[in-house]
């Protein structure tokens, strides 16, 4: 079956759908530039990845995105010697969007490489929001620690400010760095964006609209955006995959007695599942289902994920 649009004459959607053998031809002979190595190292924890999926969903999607950030550079010569002057030529910023346990950190991470390895070797950096975290300290004293990652537990004017340094051709942006090891902002530390050809930012939240409170923002973050992804799965398969990540991380991150969260290493196999479903259950689940999921549709372009992990299906929005 080859692209097909999703809707009928009483439905009609935006989106038109590709399964895997019709996205997968769209790479054509473009070479896969990874290996087995390089692939292990660009995995998150948990999340099954080999490169047959590679060559299948993210090549041609790497592809695609070359294809834009090519016509946006022709766009910007047109533009500058139609107003005779010279102006800088900013990143091209694509946004990566989704759930936790979804798989976005291994798709921003492998559309980086992918880029990257493209024609004429263009920059490409990768920043998560992540950094933009409001610091433990202040979460805890406005009584917020627990709805870490809710979209009021970010420091969203200095997103917006970044981003919108970033697209003004600033050199030398930086970002907040953050440890999952301290679950918490590094002080003093940061990642240093100057001028790359090609930005990708990941995030829960990043294709959000609203501005909390009832207050819609007069700047959105998808203002800043030239291309989005939001990687997509069931919220019964996205639980199911945060839970084996928990166990993951029991046997790993957590068994360092400096790792915030070393407290539950010592957990048994059932005292960790119910743990995790009860961190899913009040914190995970309802941003999902209240902040995260309600964005999909403003994403360019879905990956469709199955209960493997595997994308079973590629929504790219009709020009």
């Amino acid at each position: 079956m080859g692209a097909v649009t999703v809707g009928t004459r009483a439905q009609v959607s935006p989106f038109t759908a590709f399964d895997r053998a019709s996205w997968r031809a769209l790479a054509g002979s473009s070479p896969l530039p990874l290996d087995a190595a390089d692939l292990r190292g660009l995995a998150t924890l948990g999340d099954r990845i080999d490169l047959d999926e590679v060559a299948t969903v993210y090549l041609p999607l790497a592809r695609l995105l070359s294809l834009h950030v090519a016509a946006s550079r022709r766009l910007w010569a047109a533009q500058t010697e139609f107003l005779g002057a010279r102006t800088e030529k900013v990143p091209f910023v694509i946004a990566v969007a989704g759930s936790v346990a979804v798989g976005k950190s291994t798709t921003a991470r492998l559309l980086q490489a992918l880029l990257a390895a493209g024609p004429d070797t263009p920059r490409v950096d990768l920043v998560t929001t992540d950094g933009f975290l409001l610091p433990n300290a202040v979460l805890g004293s406005r009584g917020m620690l627990a709805r870490k990652g809710f979209p009021e537990s970010y420091d969203r004017r200095a997103l917006l400010r970044f981003l919108a340094d970033v697209k003004s051709g600033r050199a030398e942006v930086s970002a907040p760095l953050y440890s999952h090891q301290d679950y918490d902002v590094l002080p003093g530390e940061r990642q240093v964006i100057d001028s790359p050809d090609v930005l990708v930012l990941e995030g829960l939240n990043v294709l959000q609209a609203g501005g909390g409170a009832g207050r819609v923002p007069e700047v959105f973050l998808s203002d800043f955006f030239d291309f989005s992804v939001y990687v997509d799965a069931t919220e019964h398969d996205v639980q199911q995959w945060y839970v084996e990540r928990f166990l993951a991380l029991r046997r790993t991150a957590f068994a360092d007695s400096g790792a915030y969260f070393h407290r539950f290493a010592e957990l048994t196999d059932e005292e960790a599942v119910a743990t995790a479903r009860g961190i899913w259950a009040s914190v995970n689940g309802p941003n999902l289902r209240s902040n995260i999921a309600p964005s999909r549709s403003r994403a360019r372009l879905v990956l469709q994920k199955a209960a493997d992990h595997s994308v079973r299906r590629v929504l790219l929005r009709k020009l």
